[in-house]
């Protein structure tokens, strides 16, 4: 997969292309992905996203959060058969692109033959477009237009605005359906306190990037995708508050595993919330509850076990 993070390129072939934010890659993501992937006409496929978010471009700096940070979405796509991902760098100038000419920027860039959204997918100044506005302009220049309808899950539509609030309440089995895979991160391994260490129960600390969403202060049973090999895990995302702590922190413990990997990336996926986070009275009333939070790991069964081993490094 050729990815484009800038406004300076052209792709000639011509194309199969669909356009959104793209947060979370969810089932309704994958089926316009799909849809273009499904093409007949032997046309290379582009998903054409956008960065920042414009959300956050348009927001308050820091108080919106993705499902998915930059080089995250890099790492699904590009296990997901596309020969172009775009991550459109997102400003207020192109922001301010009128229907008509957001449409001609497509085709001038991409050359599309094929454009895929969802059913209400808005565009242009204002949000002023919509599938008819792009149905009527790709008439006039050659495109095929296709609106895929949204995608339901319990009889609600599956949005990414939905499951972001299901982590963010720290439920994870609602949002994996939707997801049809973890919700994770990848993250360099930083230096930590070495307090697991002392208890036999070794961490790892993550520090994701500022931009991503993490599930609620909690504990969770995890995976963790070391070097490509899969191993089960207890995550803590939180204060730590048996130590006073006031950063908010993701420590995992990787259950069989011993080995040094400062510096190295790690995919941690979320899969279900054991407990709150608690404030201990002692090293030994902690070790003992860490301990119930491995036996419980140990013997959870994980649905998309497949996820951490198809996208191993």
């Amino acid at each position: 997969m050729i990815i484009y993070n800038t406004a300076d390129f052209v792709i000639k072939e011509p194309t199969a292309v669909t356009l959104g934010n793209f947060d979370g890659i969810h089932l309704g993501h994958q089926k316009l992905i799909e849809t273009i992937k499904n093409n007949t006409s032997g046309l290379k496929t582009v998903v054409f996203s956008f960065y920042p978010h414009p959300v956050a471009f348009f927001g308050q700096k820091g108080q919106f959060k993705t499902m998915l940070d930059y080089n995250e979405k890099c790492f699904v796509l590009s296990h997901m058969d596309i020969d172009y991902l775009v991550q459109y760098p997102f400003t207020k100038e192109f922001s301010s692109l009128s229907p008509e000419e957001f449409v001609d920027y497509i085709v001038e860039k991409v050359n599309c033959k094929m454009l895929v959204v969802g059913e209400n997918y808005n565009f242009g100044k204002g949000r002023a477009g919509n599938y008819e506005t792009l149905k009527q302009l790709g008439e006039k220049r050659g495109i095929e237009v296709i609106a895929i309808p949204s995608v339901s899950y319990r009889d609600m539509r599956v949005s990414s605005t939905r499951i972001r609030g299901l982590i963010d309440c720290g439920r994870l089995n609602d949002a994996i359906p939707m997801l049809k895979k973890p919700y994770f991160i990848i993250s360099k391994v930083v230096q930590g306190e070495r307090r697991g260490r002392k208890m036999d129960f070794p961490t790892i600390n993550l520090i994701p990037s500022d931009e991503k969403l993490l599930p609620a202060d909690g504990v969770y049973v995890s995976l963790v995708n070391v070097r490509g090999v899969v191993y089960r895990g207890v995550t803590n995302v939180g204060n730590n508050p048996t130590f006073d702590s006031n950063v908010r922190t993701v420590e995992t413990h990787i259950i069989d595993f011993d080995g040094d990997i400062y510096g190295e990336d790690v995919l941690v996926g979320f899969y279900d919330w054991l407990r709150t986070e608690q404030k201990f009275s002692s090293m030994d009333e902690l070790r003992e509850q860490l301990a119930r939070d491995k036996q419980m790991a140990m013997t959870f069964e994980f649905p998309y076990l497949n996820f951490e081993n198809k996208f191993g490094r």
